[in-house]
């Protein structure tokens, strides 16, 4: 399947097999169309060409090519909008067009982070049938670290070292785009990037999870972090949620109206979308891959997409610190100075947001995938481990309850609503 890309007037293929029939000759077309590859150089051959599993919408590819004239970079990573085999994963396509506008944008010599070097990428918005042909970062060589899986932070080596070096990309990238360096505007409905469909539920069917939660706590003790477990939480939500729930739409208009604290961000900047390497003094740096729902958001939005998987402990112990140097690197570079006490404030909002649109069904998730878990079961257990979708949720559900428990959320509603 092919389409007329909106940004280069070039024909775009919307699938491995295609972008394959086409070879070089269409590599070389649209790498010069894209201004990455000179008329004097061309692609001569595609020595692999293997696709790649993973990832929740299109399909993907690794790519090895070979040119003329030696330099360019040989080893890429096609990633396309669609995947016309499954209408769930296909249904996400749309999320490619902000992310192809992004691939544009990193070519600014403005541009302030590393992300993977864009050598084509194209939006047919009618379609939404994107391709997106980059770098292909090499894990584990040339002196980048290895790739981390997600919510396995305790397999990182020096966490929080890590975490600043995220942190300090996110913010440098937010900090320079509302500086006015960087010209492209991503105007991006927030409530729609962070929840985006989903099926409408009642006050009462959100306390019948917080009563499945209680029951998972006293079933499953060392599941979670032993606050959120407590009595006196598992009470206080069952008043709080309801309250979250009725002020969701107040919640969002704050964020928005949070100027200072808007800016093009990653919304989903996990350890598994980011690679790490040292200078030759010892310096960690990050840069970020997969933006996908890039778009300018509330940072706060974006430092819950950094850190929601990481260690619980970290966020009891690191948070404060990792707030103020995002502040700090977000000021250095052009942003706005912002108040670490009031960007705590929004987090706790967000993520509160989060948790009671999308974490409290958690419980009977993981109890429905891996049955038979017993009293003494921790998230180190090996079928949890072996299932992401199971490690994940039931990690980003500690977090945000963890979060929301040492948080005068109330308060934090009630300041909101005074407005």
């Amino acid at each position: 399947m092919w389409v007329v890309g909106d940004a280069t007037g070039l024909t775009i293929p919307a699938d491995g097999a295609s972008l394959r029939a086409a070879g070089a000759d269409y590599l070389t077309e649209a790498f010069r169309r894209y201004g990455t590859l000179g008329p004097d150089n061309c692609v001569t051959a595609l020595t692999e060409c293997v696709e790649v599993p993973g990832g929740s919408t299109g399909r993907k590819l690794s790519l090895t090519v070979d040119y003329r004239t030696p330099g360019p970079r040989r080893e890429l990573f096609v990633k396309f909008s669609r995947d016309l085999d499954d209408p769930a994963r296909d249904h996400g396509r749309s999320q490619m067009e902000s992310e192809i506008r992004f691939a544009a944008l990193s070519r600014d010599p403005a541009f302030p982070i590393a992300v993977p070097h864009a050598m084509f990428a194209d939006y047919q918005g009618d379609s939404g049938t994107g391709v997106l042909i980059t770098e292909r970062i090499a894990f584990g060589a040339n002196g980048i670290e290895r790739q981390y899986e997600k919510c396995m932070d305790y397999q990182i080596p020096a966490p929080v070292e890590h975490y600043r070096a995220l942190l300090t990309a996110v913010a440098t990238l937010a900090g320079t785009q509302q500086s006015g360096r960087l010209t492209a505007e991503f105007a991006t409905d927030i409530e729609e990037l962070s929840v985006g469909a989903r099926t409408p539920v009642t006050a009462d069917r959100l306390l019948r999870r917080v009563d499945r939660l209680t029951e998972f706590a006293a079933a499953h003790p060392a599941l979670l972090p032993g606050a959120v477990g407590a009595e006196g939480f598992l009470i206080r939500l069952r008043t709080e949620v309801p309250r979250i729930h009725d002020c969701e739409p107040l919640i969002w208009q704050y964020l928005r109206d949070q100027k200072d604290f808007t800016a093009l961000c990653h919304w989903n900047a996990n350890v598994d979308n980011a690679w790490f390497w040292r200078d030759a003094d010892g310096t960690l740096h990050c840069g970020l891959l997969d933006w996908g729902c890039v778009g300018q958001m509330n940072v706060a939005m974006a430092i819950w997409g950094a850190l929601c998987s990481a260690e619980t402990r970290l966020w009891e112990h690191d948070l404060d610190d990792l707030l103020g140097l995002f502040v700090d690197e977000f000021t250095r570079h052009g942003g706005a100075l912002l108040d670490a006490g009031r960007l705590r404030d929004q987090v706790v909002l967000y993520t509160a947001a989060m948790a009671v649109t999308w974490l409290l069904d958690v419980p009977g998730y993981v109890v429905a995938q891996i049955p038979g878990l017993d009293h003494e079961a921790t998230r180190f257990h090996p079928e949890i481990v072996a299932v992401e979708s199971v490690r994940c949720r039931l990690q980003m559900m500690a977090n945000a309850l963890n979060l929301w428990e040492a948080s005068d959320v109330d308060g934090l509603l009630a300041a909101i609503s005074a407005r």
